[in-house]
């Protein structure tokens, strides 16, 4: 037996023809159908004046608006925009010279006209890729975890802006480096990690934020420092984004090197870096540091015993795992399908482990990419987003491969 659907519509047309029907009154009526009888007086006006097309929802919005931006002001907005093609905030600075500053509407307001005529295109969003949640490894030893970023950029006294990229140890706070950069890239990060890598070996995890050049939005988040982390068997953990409170301990310390170094800043970047190495000296070995039992940090911290490798060596999965070289062109070839992965792992060796039938989890090393549907033909790094097969198959928990 169908369900029988009823409208508002609906309700209010049997009401107008119960209202017609002898036996009942209309307070009676509005009692049974759980109205007013303002309400019900209202609808019967209303079908008298026009029939049943008056009982349906009409607009709620009123006549006039007191508020509303002037109807020469919207034209002189939109042939500004037809003009300079600009956007709401220069097209707004264009009008503070040609209306009286009290007709001038916010930029807000001048964007959603542009947008109501058709001047602006929706802006795409990027898409955000899945992170894994709050890093729950414990900082109980010495090069479990290493915690670096950047802390906020400054200009020193020639006007040059200085980017300090900070490293510490999470178990003893022991601050491994502080090496003001002049740009936060790649190019000029990996070397500051190369030298700490050197002299005090390899740590087994390495946390940061979600900010560049630790990670991207590439698949599981690479970027291309920590791809070089991964082949060296450090595995990179990141923080929920939009949480520092995750790296509690590291931005403790940002706030004691901000006080000590950066107010007022130095010269000029040869100075201002000699300020950093004074004061990592000082806060490593002379500094009593209250969680350690007002310890020194250097007191507890003993250098990795994993020393920095000469050559990076392959990476190493479980034997039951299907191994694929990703090509040049960031993608791998599967059953004569070609299958993207990220250019970030071109020539290097991914592993698939299957799950289900036509469904792996795809990883490069001990970092998870995401789930490779073989019926979609694509890998899919968010588990609350269903594969597109017959049957309508969730995508299941995370799987974290342990490090070997």
């Amino acid at each position: 037996m169908p369900w029988k659907e009823s409208t508002p519509m609906d309700e209010r047309l049997r009401f107008v023809q119960d209202v017609h029907r002898p036996g009942w009154s209309i307070a009676e009526l509005c009692r049974r159908y759980d109205v007013s009888r303002k309400t019900g007086y209202k609808w019967l006006a209303a079908y008298a004046r026009a029939g049943p097309a008056a009982l349906a929802d009409v607009s709620h919005r009123p006549n006039t608006c007191p508020h509303a931006t002037p109807p020469k002001v919207v034209q002189l907005i939109l042939q500004l925009q037809r003009r300079y093609t600009w956007g709401a905030r220069k097209v707004r600075r264009l009008l503070l010279d040609r209306v009286p500053a009290d007709e001038v509407p916010t930029k807000t307001t001048v964007h959603r006209i542009l947008e109501r005529h058709g001047r602006v295109q929706p802006r795409r969003r990027s898409r955000r890729r899945f992170h894994q949640g709050p890093p729950q490894t414990p900082m109980d030893q010495p090069n479990a975890v290493w915690t670096t970023d950047f802390k906020g950029q400054f200009r020193t006294g020639n006007g040059v802006y200085c980017y300090p990229l900070t490293v510490q140890d999470g178990a003893t706070r022991f601050l491994l480096s502080c090496r003001g950069l002049l740009d936060p890239t790649t190019a000029a990060s990996q070397p500051v990690f190369a030298r700490l890598f050197q002299r005090y070996g390899l740590p087994a995890r390495i946390r940061s934020d979600n900010g560049s050049p630790f990670a991207s939005n590439a698949m599981g988040r690479l970027s291309t420092l920590s791809v070089w982390w991964v082949r060296l068997g450090i595995c990179p953990e990141l923080l929920a984004p939009a949480h520092p409170e995750q790296n509690g301990r590291h931005e403790r310390m940002h706030k004691t090197l901000k006080a000590a170094t950066a107010r007022p800043p130095q010269p000029d970047a040869a100075a201002q870096q000699r300020c950093f190495d004074a004061f990592r000296r000082r806060y490593n070995t002379v500094r009593p540091h209250e969680a350690l039992g007002d310890a020194t940090p250097a007191s507890g911290y003993a250098a990795s015993p994993r020393p920095y490798p000469s050559t990076l060596a392959p990476l190493e999965y479980p034997g039951h795992y299907e191994r694929r070289l990703v090509s040049r062109n960031g993608g791998i070839r599967w059953n004569r399908e070609w299958v993207n992965v990220s250019h970030l792992l071109a020539e290097l060796e991914i592993g698939l482990e299957e799950i289900d039938d036509g469904l792996w989890n795809v990883y490069f090393g001990p970092v998870w990419l995401g789930r490779f549907h073989e019926a979609v033909g694509r890998i899919i790094d968010q588990l609350n987003r269903p594969a597109r097969r017959r049957g309508g198959n969730h995508l299941e928990a995370r799987k974290v491969l342990p490090i070997t």
